[in-house]
């Protein structure tokens, strides 16, 4: 009874948690509109092959990317019910989950996770051509649960994330960072994520929306500026939340989080 997690880069996360893979805000491709991915390569196919159903924060271009949730195939992808009505509109198979409604998936081979929405905030940089819900996810198979938080500044409401989950957080996967060395509105930085770790009582946390993507212009930044959120929010975990235990992934490693002693499946 583990879940086990593949980070491929920003917000896209490969999650086996209940016997059903799980990819968050999908970005497969080597760029996302005129952000370019580091290193220019993208994920290798094997790395998502196998999907089961994709859950999607938001629709800003560097997490909804058509061409990449269409790689997937005809999976169910989760979204807020605006989101999934324009992502049906524009060939994929939206499902929209209402909140406060759990959703039922069932792997291709065997198993099953429950899934459903959770606040999030992030009205910074409004789209005038896509809708502009944005939600968390929680997940929840085999007795352990993940906490997906999207794109969110932090706020209060996200203390009752166990609460809306029914369970204690096992893995929070949280942005740390972004595409830039600056961050805009409706952002975590590593300090303000470690605290939110703390907030939420996540067992281990995964840092994500970091280090990956780019501007063209980026070439004349700070050197280094990629690699920082990592490493930051780490020393912030261990100063604000010694009790999470951080696990800092570069893109295409995997770690498995074990269920905690003691709990029971389901």
């Amino acid at each position: 009874m583990s879940v086990q997690v593949r980070w491929l880069g920003h917000a896209t996360v490969v999650l086996d948690v209940g016997g059903v893979r799980i990819v968050t805000d999908p970005l497969l491709q080597r760029h996302a509109g005129v952000l370019r991915r580091r290193g220019g390569r993208a994920p290798r196919a094997s790395d998502w092959a196998g999907a089961d159903a994709a859950v999607v924060s938001h629709l800003h271009h560097d997490h909804a990317e058509l061409g990449s949730l269409r790689m997937l195939g005809p999976v169910p992808v989760l979204a807020a019910p605006s989101s999934a009505h324009w992502l049906a509109s524009h060939g994929v198979r939206g499902v929209g989950v209402a909140p406060g409604r759990w959703c039922t998936l069932t792997g291709r081979v065997g198993g099953s996770a429950r899934v459903r929405t959770v606040p999030a905030e992030h009205g910074h940089r409004p789209m005038p051509h896509r809708p502009n819900a944005a939600t968390g996810f929680v997940m929840r198979g085999g007795g352990l649960t993940v906490w997906f938080a999207g794109d969110t500044g932090p706020f209060p409401g996200l203390a009752h994330v166990p609460d809306l989950a029914g369970a204690p957080v096992d893995l929070a996967l949280v942005p740390v960072g972004g595409w830039g060395p600056r961050l805009s509105g409706g952002h975590l930085d590593p300090l303000e994520a470690a605290r939110v770790c703390a907030l939420v009582g996540a067992r281990v946390a995964v840092p994500v929306h970091w280090g990956t993507l780019h501007a063209p212009a980026s070439r004349r930044l700070p050197p280094g500026w990629m690699d920082r959120a990592g490493r930051a929010f780490e020393a912030a975990v261990h100063r604000v939340a010694p009790d999470v235990r951080p696990c800092v992934l570069q893109p295409g490693d995997t770690t498995t989080v074990e269920r905690a002693p003691g709990v029971a499946g389901g």
